[in-house]
């Protein structure tokens, strides 16, 4: 699957940031083999950028839209916290303080 221009900007954010790095197109669920766009596993923290919400892209369609809130509802169900941003979040930055904000109120577990 290609990066698209929201998933490359958030990565170069992250890094400017200083977050700890992603494991990107991370397959959280086998059988469905649903991927996160940027997962931190040890935080259970994942991220998904939503490009085309201004062109009748495939997230804001019925079909698709029903199927991100069932891929999201099987995510939260094994107890991950999804941040979901569009592109343009990512170009006016609110999505890293977001991001940033969760990783303050979601520390990883103690070992």
């Amino acid at each position: 699957m290609s990066e698209s221009a929201g998933e490359k900007q958030m990565a170069e954010h992250i890094v400017f940031a200083e977050l700890p790095p992603p494991e990107r197109e991370f397959e959280f669920h086998a059988k469905r083999r649903w991927r996160f766009d940027f997962a931190w596993p040890d935080h259970m923290i994942a991220l998904e950028v939503h490009g085309g919400t201004f062109s009748y892209g495939a997230h804001t369609r019925a079909e698709g839209f029903e199927r991100d809130r069932e891929k999201m509802a099987h995510a939260f169900a094994s107890g991950w916290s999804v941040l979901e941003v569009t592109t343009r979040m990512v170009q006016n930055g609110s999505a890293i303080e977001h991001l940033i904000a969760g990783f303050v109120n979601h520390p990883p577990p103690l070992e």
